[in-house]
């Protein structure tokens, strides 16, 4: 069973992409986020009771979860939702991320003493390659400076996030651990809010059904099964498997937005499955 998660979470992270769009376009995206993971964090909490796991957490577990979800929750996806929300490009915002697991590989050896192998560096090597082809780089667009700046403020704090999960990853129970990581997320939205804009949320259909699928099935679904598969395997490998997002979310793109791919899209997919496989097995 352990052997589908990754597809599973492929499937749910890739998927994200596409109700992004709905929600930027009906609020501002910080109000969004603070919105979404307040209700995530009543979701495991309420499952932290249900399954009878205590939230009485010393103080250095809790600052550590709540930093934890600043990074992953609060910087990583409030970059890339106000990126694209000030005009960046999808695609380009994917695929700067994508570099995450060049700089997990990087920094997973000297922080966390795992042995990145050559083999592992060339299957990275080989996603980043599949993936650029996949999205293309566009160079001719326009790119806004901020969202260039906040999509690599993403990129560097999904990175960190990931390999701090790594190192705390054995200290909590799993639903304990997000439903602290959802309030950090939840807070960091809430001071942006105070501080920064002035918030803004238009409740239609829309809104509504694109929101739910990021709460439950991103939220609830995709980011446990990470969190799992980061316990349980290596940083360095787990975040391998993130190549292969740009590809799905632009098949899926292309199956219920009506984008075009094209036969280099399809060949950038086969190099993307190719490098994840080599950076992955055994």
């Amino acid at each position: 069973m352990i052997r589908i998660y990754p597809f599973i979470f492929i499937l749910l992270w890739s998927s994200a992409f596409i109700t992004t769009k709905p929600i930027i376009d009906n609020s501002d995206p910080f109000t969004a986020l603070a919105f979404r993971f307040f209700f995530v964090a009543i979701g495991f909490y309420l499952f932290s009771i249900y399954s009878k796991q205590s939230i009485n957490i010393s103080n250095k577990n809790l600052i550590e979860s709540l930093f934890s979800g600043v990074l992953f929750h609060g910087l990583y996806l409030g970059g890339v939702f106000y990126s694209i929300s000030i005009g960046m490009p999808t695609g380009i915002a994917a695929l700067i991320v994508t570099l995450q697991p060049i700089l997990t590989n990087a920094l997973s050896g000297p922080i966390l003493n795992e042995k990145v192998t050559i083999k592992q560096w060339i299957g990275v090597l080989l996603g980043f390659l599949g993936a650029a082809l996949v999205l293309g780089l566009d160079v001719g667009n326009n790119i806004p400076l901020l969202g260039l700046i906040a999509t690599i403020v993403a990129l560097i704090s999904i990175t960190i996030s990931t390999i701090w999960q790594k190192k705390l990853s054995n200290n909590l129970p799993l639903t304990v651990s997000n439903f602290y990581q959802a309030v950090g997320g939840c807070l960091f939205h809430i001071l942006i809010i105070v501080f920064f804009v002035e918030p803004y949320i238009d409740f239609n259909k829309t809104f509504l059904i694109a929101i739910s699928h990021q709460i439950f099935l991103v939220s609830f679904g995709a980011f446990t099964i990470l969190m799992f598969l980061i316990k349980k395997n290596s940083a360095s490998k787990t975040v391998s498997i993130f190549f292969l997002i740009p590809a799905t979310s632009a098949f899926m793109a292309w199956l219920f937005l009506n984008e075009n791919l094209t036969h280099l899209d399809l060949v950038g997919f086969l190099i993307t499955t190719v490098g994840v496989y080599i950076a992955t097995r055994d």
